[in-house]
């Protein structure tokens, strides 16, 4: 299985995202692209155990992506 088939079948599911700085979302997968360019919506920023929800859509950058997990 290649990277981003398993990213497809994460699609519209709750995922958590590790980026770049200690900095983590959670959220439901809506969309990427072949840079891991993420759009996730009703997502949880998670930073030090703080929670902070964002309404709507968020878009993480690819290049900040550290790993996601399903």
């Amino acid at each position: 299985m290649k990277p981003l088939d398993a990213l497809q079948q994460s699609l519209h599911k709750r995922v958590l995202v590790e980026l770049r700085g200690g900095r983590s979302f959670r959220g439901l997968l809506d969309a990427f692209d072949q840079h891991l360019n993420l759009v996730l919506s009703s997502a949880e920023e998670v930073v030090n155990d703080v929670v902070t929800p964002h309404p709507g859509l968020t878009l993480l950058r690819g290049d900040s992506v550290v790993y996601i997990s399903p």
